[in-house]
């Protein structure tokens, strides 16, 4: 190939990576790095799974950690994934082998539970009563996590690595690894929809009204389906006129109305998302610990905030201040 053909190629492909604003702030909450991590509803709390302290919880508008949450004493616990209820009160943290759900204003821990197999991902329902989790044995299962037992089992081809839940939880949408996102209700078990992707699907996001879904594959695409229908409304892969673009959205969150959707990149890119339209209102790319080494973090959590203000987590352990308006 012609070398003086290459070279505008990698400029384009250069100005494509390095393209977002920078944050307003940036915070160092962790020393190495984090593993896992998730924003409260209202952006007041993050929990993160750290990889030299294990779990914690976070005051992010003072940038301060309140506690730490491990899951036995003495011992640093592997944070796999995290969720707060919507109303903030509760949070779940689990480990590949337990869950313990904790209060969130005095931060003591409120269960602690064996988990039924492997667990991939979690997600917590309004009241903290329930988790729903994705487990490597092929199920979602909807935990009774206050009192025990299963409610419900969704029963997959593959290992689930994702999974979500609307405001009421009346609706569970899932990733897999058969490269297929779910959305099911969790009143009957019934499977309503499902979209195929060319991969596995590692990210999933419901609106709090459950009227609206986003899902993702590595390095493949991404979707906004409404969820009534099943119809993808927007491919969020962007322009492939010249060259197949594939990224991979590690985190996603939508607005408390609805109409906006947050994602984060595995190579550190945060963006805001028309959901009515499809079209990006903004992005930014989170900062990185050093000038120099690594050209990108991963953004593991996602967050919306007041007057204009957006967060994010990086896996560098950074917590990035967004702003709307530069």
């Amino acid at each position: 190939m012609n070398r003086a053909f290459i070279a505008p190629i990698a400029a384009l492909l250069l100005i494509g990576c390095s393209s977002g604003d920078e944050p307003a702030s940036s915070h160092v909450y962790t020393s190495q790095g984090v593993y896992s991590a998730t924003l409260s509803y209202n952006s007041h709390y993050a929990v993160l799974g750290s990889n030299r302290h294990g779990g914690s919880l976070w005051d992010i508008q003072r940038n301060e950690r309140l506690y730490d949450w491990n899951h036995r004493q003495g011992e640093y616990t592997s944070i796999v994934d995290s969720s707060f209820s919507p109303d903030n009160r509760f949070a779940v943290t689990a480990s590949s082998l337990d869950l313990v759900l904790w209060d969130t204003e005095n931060g003591l821990p409120v269960w602690y539970w064996r988990a039924p197999a492997e667990i991939l991902s979690a997600a917590l329902s309004p009241g903290g009563d329930f988790a729903l989790l994705g487990l490597a044995n092929h199920q979602a299962v909807y935990f009774d996590i206050k009192n025990g037992g299963i409610r419900r089992s969704l029963l997959h081809p593959a290992r689930i690595r994702s999974v979500a839940l609307d405001g009421s939880a009346s609706l569970a949408l899932t990733g897999a690894d058969d490269y297929r996102a779910r959305l099911w209700s969790l009143a009957t078990g019934e499977e309503l929809h499902s979209i195929e992707f060319g991969n596995t699907v590692d990210t999933v996001a419901l609106s709090k009204d459950g009227r609206f879904a986003f899902s993702s594959a590595t390095l493949d695409l991404a979707y906004i389906w409404d969820t009534l229908s099943g119809e993808v409304l927007h491919t969020l892969s962007g322009d492939e006129a010249l060259w197949k673009r594939r990224v991979s959205y590690i985190s996603a969150r939508f607005s408390e109305d609805g109409q906006q959707l947050l994602t984060g990149t595995a190579s550190g890119m945060v963006q805001l998302w028309n959901v009515g339209t499809g079209e990006e209102l903004r992005r930014w790319r989170v900062d990185k610990r050093e000038a120099y080494g690594p050209t990108s973090t991963g953004v593991e959590a996602v967050g919306f905030g007041s007057e204009g203000r957006y967060y994010a987590i990086g896996t560098n352990g950074l917590l990035n201040v967004l702003r709307s308006a530069p």
